[in-house]
């Protein structure tokens, strides 16, 4: 897969499980310690996420990492 390709993905999935849990990009950034506007670019697939980043996302939604890797 496309490194880009791969960001946009991830990003997708992160927006989709956090709007699935019904919160605002402010207050996921905010509960998972990350600027909103650093969690906007990670959604829109224009910043790479890293895997501490990815997994204090996961904890503040419930879910697990390998979530933001399924269709």
């Amino acid at each position: 897969m496309e490194y880009t390709v791969l960001l946009k993905f991830v990003g997708g999935r992160i927006k989709a499980l956090r709007k699935k849990k019904k919160l605002t990009q402010v207050q996921l950034a905010e509960k998972a310690g990350l600027q909103d506007s650093n969690l906007s670019r990670l959604e829109s697939g224009s910043s790479n996420v890293t895997l501490l980043t990815l997994s204090r996302i996961a904890e503040t939604l419930g879910v697990e990492v390998k979530d933001f890797f399924k269709n």
